[in-house]
């Protein structure tokens, strides 16, 4: 069947898109590295929408489930959340979108 893919769309409150770049830049993405969390892409939407785009990489279901429970339990993370949010919430919409690759696709 191959990996598991994970298309996270997340939609920011109104002038908190700034916010949201600096978490991941500064704290999220090394957090995901040292939980061994593999971000397969990450994307800005390209027509000013508020919005990120980002896929992630897993072997399979359980996995997935496991390292994201581990991630929303990490000590940093909740740190890192509770102080970036400190001036209001930043999402307004989280989306989970999971898949496959086609067999027929090559990369």
């Amino acid at each position: 069947m191959g990996m598991l893919y994970e298309l996270r769309i997340y939609t920011m409150h109104e002038g908190r898109m700034e916010a949201i770049l600096q978490r991941f830049s500064q704290h999220t993405l090394s957090i995901f590295e040292r939980l061994e969390m593999k971000v397969y892409d990450f994307w800005i939407d390209q027509t000013g929408l508020p919005k990120l785009y980002y896929v992630m990489e897993y072997k399979d279901m359980e996995e997935r489930q496991r390292l994201w429970g581990a991630f929303i339990q990490d000590p940093e993370w909740i740190e890192v959340q509770r102080t970036s949010e400190e001036s209001g919430p930043i999402l307004e919409k989280i989306e989970e979108i999971f898949m496959n690759r086609a067999d027929f696709f090559i990369r």
